[in-house]
């Protein structure tokens, strides 16, 4: 993303904006809420299929890392983390998912579903809407 790394990194902790800047989150609910920790339910649609989930999320502004692990849904128990890199180009954010199904005989078939159609789409869309926004802003606005 051709953003500063610190406006990406507070975009992208910052989900009370995420439903208005990104089009496929219904909402964000907050059951937690502070600074640095955040207990809430998520709900985006992928392809028109709505699907929710409760997450706490963790920001680590000091290691420029947001980190959520999933306490509800199918998604139970997966751990995700948000990077921030900064490189010639820009600053690369990556997301990584580690999630072990609960259901180990399901496992291949839930990876392709859940992993593949729901997490990863959902996560290349959030990543896109997000570049496209501070892009825009940063262009609109100027260097922060």
């Amino acid at each position: 993303m051709r953003a500063p790394r610190e406006a990406i990194f507070e975009t992208a902790a910052d989900l009370s904006r995420w439903p208005e800047i990104l089009p496929h989150y219904r909402y964000i609910r907050y059951y937690e809420r502070s600074p640095e920790r955040n207990v809430v339910k998520m709900a985006a649609v992928r392809s028109g299929i709505p699907i929710s989930w409760v997450s706490e999320q963790r920001i680590d502004r000091d290691r420029c890392e947001v980190r959520f692990h999933h306490l509800k849904a199918f998604t139970k128990g997966m751990e995700v983390l948000w990077t921030f890199e900064e490189t010639a180009d820009g600053v690369r954010v990556s997301i990584m998912h580690d999630l072990e199904f609960r259901v180990h005989a399901l496992a291949p078939l839930a990876d392709r579903i859940i992993g593949g159609f729901f997490i990863g789409h959902v996560a290349g869309r959030t990543l896109e809407c997000m570049k496209q926004y501070l892009e825009s802003r940063e262009s609109r606005e100027g260097p922060a």
